[in-house]
This record gives structure tokens, sequence and C-alpha cells, in this order.
């Protein structure tokens, strides 16, 4: 199930960043368009108590209850991202999450299991059911603690479940 695509021109335009800012921070960040991809860029900041920064999807609501895991078409910098899953369209609430690596330059499928997404709110660990059925939105964050530029080329997301196989079969 494609969940996103960014050789949709649209897609960009419906990323949202959220960046430590919101908590004094000096990072910054943006989904920005590329040929057939979305590009998650911009600066982590360590000052002020920052370090974080992230881009959301928020009018976006699915039912993965059919899907195992989510796979992503990467390209990063050789920096670990999370990817984000919320089932609350409020701002501030509970976000599923799971983190991945890059490798610098390189193009690959990113598997991350839904049963292996963690419940947090605001960085701190939290109890709570996943409710497959009720995603309402998607996101990429960087908070590795690691000051400097970043930058991840995303080309879609997928839901699928484990006897699917690849990001291009669907």
């Amino acid at each position: 199930m494609l969940l996103v695509d960014f050789a949709d021109t649209n897609e960009v335009a419906r990323w949202r960043a959220t960046d430590d800012v919101v908590m004094g921070g000096q990072s910054s960040s943006a989904m920005l368009a590329g040929h057939g991809v979305g590009i998650f860029t911009g600066h982590v900041s360590l000052e002020r108590g920052g370090g974080f920064a992230s881009v959301r999807r928020a009018d976006h609501a699915m039912d993965l209850s059919s899907c195992d895991l989510i796979v992503l078409h990467v390209r990063g910098d050789g920096r670990r991202y999370k990817l984000n899953l919320r089932t609350s369209e409020t701002f501030d609430g509970v976000v599923y999450q799971a983190a991945f690596a890059t490798q610098p330059g390189v193009w690959s499928n990113v598997e991350l299991l839904l049963k292996d997404f963690e419940p947090r709110f605001r960085g701190r660990p939290v109890e709570g059911a996943f409710d497959r059925a009720r995603v309402a939105s998607l996101g990429v964050l960087i908070s590795d603690q690691q000051a400097g530029p970043f930058r991840l080329e995303v080309s879609a997301i997928a839901g699928r479940s484990l006897r699917e196989s690849d990001l291009a079969s669907g």
C-alpha cells in the first residue's frame, strides 16, 4: 500500500516542519522538492537545549491494520533518523517511533516492523497501544544529538504485509 509518493509533484507541499524552536532551540528543517524525491534537509543545533528537527505530513489518515511493516526508499547521509506515526490529530500527542540508519549516498529500502514502533511523548517513553487502524499522520525526525547539516532523500513510503516483497511491487 503506497502511503507517500514523491513522484507526485504536489506531495512536498503537504509536509510541515516542527523543529526544536518550539522549545527554544535553534535547529531548522524543511521538506524540499527534488526530481521525484522529497528532500528532508536542514541543520541540527545543540544550542539552547535543542537537538531535533522534523517534518510531518498531517492530513494523511491511514488504516495500516493489514500491514506488518513500513518500507521507506531513501538515500541518506550516514546519520540516523526516525519515522514517526501518530494516532491522534493533536499537535502534541503520543508519537510511535522507529529508528533507522542510512549510508552516505546509497539508495536503500528501509523496513520497519510496526510491532517495533515505540510510544513516546516529548521524547520520553510512555505506555500506549498502537492502533494501526487509526494512523492520523506520519513524519521524519532527526534527533541524534550531532550538530550540523543533514539531508535525507525519500522517494516513497509504503505499508506492507510480511507476505509482500519490495517497495517497487505496489
